[in-house]
């Protein structure tokens, strides 16, 4: 027997007790169904069972960790039933592309009809393995046993993905026959996947599933036209350059292909910063460019980038931070925790901002604020604006595209932009790298570099900031006159550099000490590059330093 404790209780069990077989005794002391154990500070899966005096407790599929979890054995459950379901030979490939929402999107090639009738039977395939609740078995095999595993499924991206893997096993998974390789925890059986939803979205498919704060009701798909097309075009440039894949990334840096790769990335942002100037100036009357996106997107530097290109139109841009128009300290809301609430909207002072706007509009000379974070205190330090005919303010902050925080300035003046770092590259087909990550990781490296604060903060931080993201700038980027994707298809071989070791210094006592594990674990698929030969003008500068920009 072995003591297992839980919640300072103490309890007997027989050595090879599943940890599924102990949650079933408490599961009905939690609102939403448990996915996931720690065992002496170790997640451990369901599946996995007891072998000496532990202590645990649970995670359900409404934490982070939980929910991803309840994607990737999705994931896999769709993939099994589309091989069910298709004709013999006809699917070639399944590729999770990217997030919109709540819905996950994938692209399939092969002979296979996506129509209604080939919806509603892999719909009704799913629900048939759920009710079965058929197990995931997990089993590590030594490394050219699973790459052979994966050959003999025609899954070349794995191939080319453990070819540069340091350890020699590698865990797979198996769903009735189906073998795969996922990049984290998974649930231990269909039957855990009942809320679910398959339908056509443009050129392939969109599994629909629940959101963290619901885990038990499927959200409405919102279309997101735009950031569809931008998500879209990202991938679109991957593929001409032969990168969709961490696989692919690091066959261009062995192959000593990187530089080439660098420019290439770089000139087509250059491009697009280009075509958006262009659509400013074609546009007449534009005097106000309001640039939005959550953190660490890469405002400050696409802001400077993009003034370039105004100036080859004659235009005199002139930047503006919404930051400076922070109402004082003392009248700063507070949020749920009676702590500053930074993100909203009443943070700023969006009257006299609307004042001045319209000052300037009208031609009048206006004296422009900046704000002291040290003193919390809004300042006029003699910075005089008067706009002439070629004159255009570029106004970045999260609130950019609210119509509330310019409700005064006529639509006509107004032109807007949404700005994100939108991850279009892969792990593989089946292990999509989440936008969110990339952002961290950015974030992560530039406070540590500008502020000294350490990952545990940055860590710490992050779901206040998703939140306010959440709530107050992606509800908005659908009215934006133009989308623009900040991430470049090499950064997270950059970044790994500078973030492993601010990663490795969260002690394992800390909370945050599993998501620092998740990500090192996650850097571990990268060859590492050098930020030696990043273009000075690069948005990867803001964050790793040695940028022309003052950023």
């Amino acid at each position: 027997m072995v003591t297992v404790t839980i919640d300072g209780e103490r309890r007997q069990y027989e050595e090879g007790t599943t940890y599924e077989t102990i949650v079933r005794e408490y599961q009905e002391k939690y609102n939403n169904r448990i996915a996931l154990v720690t065992v002496n500070g170790k997640i451990r899966e369901l599946f996995k069972k007891v072998k000496k005096d532990c202590e645990v407790s649970f995670f359900t599929i409404s934490d982070a960790v939980g929910h991803k979890s309840y994607v990737r054995t999705a994931i896999m459950l769709m993939i099994r039933a589309m091989q069910d379901v298709a004709e013999e030979g006809s699917l070639e490939k399944v590729k999770v592309e990217f997030a919109i929402g709540s819905g996950y999107y994938c692209s399939v090639k092969g002979k296979v009809r996506l129509d209604q009738e080939f919806i509603d039977r892999l719909n009704g395939r799913m629900r048939e393995l759920v009710e079965a609740d058929l197990p995931y078995v997990k089993k590590s095999y030594p490394l050219n046993d699973a790459v052979e595993i994966f050959r003999s499924q025609n899954m070349k991206e794995k191939e080319k993905l453990f070819r540069y893997r340091r350890s020699s096993y590698v865990n797979v998974y198996c769903l009735d026959g189906y073998y795969d390789y996922y990049y984290g925890y998974m649930l231990p059986s269909t039957g855990y996947v009942k809320y679910f939803q398959v339908f056509a979205y443009e050129d392939g498919l969109m599994l629909l599933l629940p959101d963290p704060k619901s885990p038990e009701k499927l959200p409405s798909m919102e279309p997101r036209k735009k950031l569809f097309q931008t998500l879209k075009q990202s991938d679109d440039w991957g593929n001409m350059v032969n990168v969709g894949t961490v696989g692919d990334l690091n066959d261009q840096i062995c192959k000593g292909n990187i530089n080439d790769l660098i420019l290439v990335q770089e000139a087509l942002q250059e491009r697009r910063i280009g075509e958006i100037a262009r659509e400013i100036v074609e546009r007449k009357g534009v005097k106000f460019v309001m640039i939005a996106g959550p953190s660490s997107s890469g405002k400050t530097t696409f802001s400077h980038r993009l003034s370039i290109q105004l100036r080859t139109y004659g235009l005199s841009p002139h930047p503006i931070a919404l930051d400076n128009y922070f109402v004082n300290r003392e009248d700063t809301p507070r949020d749920e925790n009676g702590d500053y609430n930074f993100e909203c909207l009443e943070a700023i002072d969006v009257k006299q901002f609307n004042k001045d706007m319209l000052d300037l509009l009208s031609g009048k000379t206006v004296e422009l604020p900046s704000f002291n974070f040290k003193t919390g205190k809004r300042e006029y330090k003699g910075d005089y604006k008067t706009l002439g005919p070629e004159d255009v303010l570029v106004i970045e902050g999260i609130h950019g595209l609210n119509d509330a925080m310019s409700y005064a300035l006529p639509n006509e003046s107004k032109y807007k932009i949404y700005i994100s770092a939108l991850t279009s590259i892969n792990i593989d087909d089946h292990n999509r790298i989440p936008t969110t990550d990339g952002r961290l990781l950015r974030r992560m490296v530039r406070d540590a570099r500008t502020r000294g604060t350490s990952a545990k903060r940055t860590i710490e931080m992050w779901a206040s900031v998703r939140k306010g993201e959440e709530e107050y700038i992606f509800p908005f980027q659908e009215s934006a006159d133009a989308m623009f994707n900040s991430v470049l298809i090499y950064e997270l071989a950059v970044l790994k550099q500078y973030a492993e070791p601010l990663l490795f210094g969260i002690g394992k006592g800390e909370p945050e000490y599993y998501e620092a594990k998740r990500l090192l674990k996650f850097l571990e698929y990268f060859i590492g590059v050098s930020s030696d030969n990043l273009p000075k003008n690069s948005i990867c500068r803001e964050f790793v330093g040695g940028s022309c920009f003052n950023v």
